[in-house]
């Protein structure tokens, strides 16, 4: 017997929960792409795109996941022969430095293993280095969705300008946008890029590029840009189709819009506060249970854990039983440890991440927390006492 039927939870850090109301929105016949209201709906989107990402310059929307806007973003303003920092701080940054090398672009890897966030001096002292001024750009993950390490922006922007360098400070926010506070205009990030399948609430499948005038004064000097991935007709388009070079993704746009339109009715900075109240929950069961057991949080500092995603620690001969119990007894899914895999380790079995981004409520995640407590003790694996206790007590004194 499984008591795993009935309504399922996804808990892993992206494809998100998706609200009712942008799937029956999606559920619909292909819409006129040369005229009406996909027009109208589709040019009401950028504004609100601006709003979510703070900043009051340009989007391009891309079909894409968010590798797609990892390489639309090095199309627009690096050339074969380039070379960019890559301060790392889990699998997604290397990821995308591992994009701007097939693209021929020079990476300088600074790797700070899978257990803390950026340390903006070591970004300062490699720029400080490159005294030629080599380097066109930092790339930088806001919040690393395999590590759940979150790095200080505005504290990388501070580095860049204490050594006089001019490189173009681009910066992922694909796990980060929507759940964890950010501010691109305030914080000095000139390239943003962001998807729409975690804190954005809408299926997999359309990606963004935001970026500012100084990244589009590096567009200008370019010899040329791909023209699927050129940004410039999709921000400034003279005809409808160009937003999207070809059609556009339409059901995706339906989607957005509905939950563009949820995040404006509960507030952006309410949104965050959300967000911060649970994953505060998430960690305080986390470290109740680590207290009698094998059980920690991968980011022993709190303030450079995401509000989005929390990686996990429990022993090889543990993490996977307790992801397998949790899926196949009681409908929750949780994420694997991408990403995370040791010698002793190999295939990341002693790992798993929560993911907490978007469409969550305190309901939900009491039920998560409850219902790996129950796996813990039904698979025996040794634990503190006190996490739901703790969790609800967080949630309480909201």
């Amino acid at each position: 017997m499984t008591l795993a039927h009935g309504q399922t939870y996804l808990a892993i850090p992206g494809p998100s929960v998706m609200p009712e109301a942008v799937l029956r929105e999606m559920h619909r016949g292909a819409p006129n792409i040369y005229e009406g209201e996909l027009i109208d709906l589709t040019y009401g989107l950028l504004p609100d795109l601006k709003m979510v990402a703070g900043t009051a310059h340009d989007v391009a929307i891309y079909i894409g996941n968010g590798h797609a806007a990892w390489e639309a973003s090095l199309a627009n303003v690096l050339a074969p022969d380039d070379k960019v920092l890559v301060p790392v701080a889990g699998s997604f940054g290397l990821g995308w430095g591992d994009v701007a090398q097939c693209r021929g672009i020079e990476t300088d890897v600074i790797d700070f293993g899978r257990r803390a966030p950026i340390d903006p001096a070591r970004v300062a002292e490699a720029l400080a280095a490159d005294t030629d001024h080599k380097i066109k750009a930092v790339l930088a993950v806001h919040v690393d969705t395999s590590t759940s390490a979150k790095s200080d922006i505005p504290a990388i922007r501070a580095a860049i300008d204490s050594v006089g360098h001019p490189a173009l400070l681009m910066v992922d926010c694909i796990a980060s946008l929507g759940c964890d506070r950010f501010e691109m205009d305030a914080w000095g990030a000139d390239v943003m890029v962001a998807a729409s399948q975690k804190g954005l609430m809408v299926p997999p499948g359309a990606a963004f590029v935001f970026f500012n005038d100084k990244a589009q004064a590096a567009r200008a000097g370019l010899d040329r840009v791909s023209k699927y991935w050129d940004w410039q007709p999709r921000a400034n388009p003279e005809l409808y189709y160009q937003l999207f070079c070809g059609t556009a993704p339409t059901h995706h746009l339906y989607g957005l819009r509905v939950a563009l339109d949820m995040i404006k009715d509960e507030g952006l900075e309410a949104v965050w506060a959300r967000h911060e109240v649970l994953a505060k929950a998430i960690w305080a069961a986390g470290e109740a249970w680590g207290r009698g057991g094998p059980f920690e949080l991968n980011i022993a500092d709190a303030a450079a854990r995401s509000h989005a995603v929390t990686s996990l620690r429990i022993g090889k001969e543990h993490g996977t039983r307790l992801r397998r119990w949790c899926q196949d007894q009681a409908g929750l899914t949780l994420g694997i440890g991408l990403g995370m895999s040791t010698e002793d380790d190999p295939k990341g079995d002693g790992f798993f991440r929560f993911g907490h981004m978007g469409h969550v409520n305190a309901q939900m995640i009491l039920g998560m927390l409850a219902t790996v407590q129950t796996g813990l003790r039904v698979l025996d694996i040794p634990h503190g006492a006190g996490a739901l206790e703790a969790a609800a007590d967080v949630i309480g004194q909201a």
